[in-house]
């Protein structure tokens, strides 16, 4: 059986700037980094897609990504503060009564 193996941002991003750099195809420059072609392939198109960006890895996020992620985080709060303060409302209303 065959082991999913992760590859570091650093080693991706070497490995796509030997296929641009080098006149070797992606199979040769594969079979010299002991990892397969379609992996290298896919790296390659991401590179060309995304840029720098593409690789962002090991729990790292794109500026994109972590603002979507943090925008998502402060409306969540917000939800449970106006939660907190319809339950201290309600209080407050039943106490004047």
């Amino acid at each position: 059986m065959s082991r999913k193996r992760s590859y570091d941002q650093t080693f991706r991003m070497e490995a796509v700037s030997l296929v641009n750099t080098s006149n070797k195809s992606i199979a040769a420059v594969a079979r010299e980094l002991d990892i397969p072609p379609q992996t290298l392939t896919r790296w390659v198109s991401m590179y060309g897609n995304e840029g720098s960006d593409a690789f962002v890895c090991s729990g790292n996020l794109s500026s994109e990504k972590q603002e979507e992620r943090d925008l998502q985080k402060q409306i969540r709060d917000l939800e449970e503060e106006n939660r907190i303060l319809k339950k201290a409302m309600r209080i407050f209303a039943n106490d004047q009564k």
